[in-house]
């Protein structure tokens, strides 16, 4: 069986849909740990719920993002990770860090990369003005949220929305691609070619 360990800092929302679509599918792996950099991390409790061992690594007790990285990396290897999922983790990862699990790392971000990098996603894509919005689940590479893409899954950007209603559907439809995503990954069913990410199968990998 192969072991996933997940990180994160807020709600757990994707890692709880991971670890049900793990139970309902049979998934010959499991998440056998999950870390967060906040010990008041309401994920932690979720995981707790599932019976899943749960770690806090605090940021603010180290001096220098070397070393809490270091220190995560250290904790992280304990548990003999197949692979490493960020799920709402708030924290950016130093070059190190990424290279020390490269080929072996997912992260979802709340946009259809390489549009809205970074953080506010929501805000600025009504701003803008766009007509669809949506998420991406990469490969984690050391330019943030520019790793080769694995799924997209997209929603209307409705005249109504605030920041807040286009943050839940997007949500929603994060809770289905990246379990998706990283079941491919368990089973080998993906090739990276010049950085373009393809099933092996020809499976959909844009989800509407």
């Amino acid at each position: 069986m192969k072991n996933i360990v997940v990180l994160l800092s807020g709600q757990g929302s994707n890692m709880d849909a991971i670890v049900r679509a793990c139970a309902a599918e049979k998934w010959d792996a499991g998440v056998c740990a999950v870390i967060s950099n906040r010990a008041d991390a309401p994920g932690l409790a979720l995981a707790k719920a599932h019976g899943i061992p749960t770690a806090v690594v605090d940021h603010k007790n180290f001096a220098t993002r070397d070393a809490f990285d270091s220190a995560l990396a250290d904790l992280i290897d304990t548990y003999r990770p197949d692979w490493l999922v960020l799920a709402g983790f708030m924290r950016i990862l130093t070059p190190a860090f990424v290279q020390r699990f490269e080929g072996r790392m997912l992260n979802v971000h709340p946009s259809l990369l390489p549009a809205f990098t970074g953080l506010h996603t929501h805000k600025r894509a009504i701003a803008a003005g766009c007509k669809l919005a949506g998420a991406t689940v990469h490969f984690v590479t050391p330019d943030l949220d520019h790793g080769p893409i694995v799924a997209q899954a997209v929603v209307p950007v409705l005249p109504t929305d605030t920041e807040a209603s286009l943050a839940a559907r997007v949500l929603a439809r994060e809770h289905v691609i990246y379990p998706l995503a990283l079941r491919w990954c368990l089973e080998g069913a993906l090739r990276t070619a010049d950085g373009v990410v393809s099933h092996r199968d020809g499976a959909a990998q844009l989800i509407t």
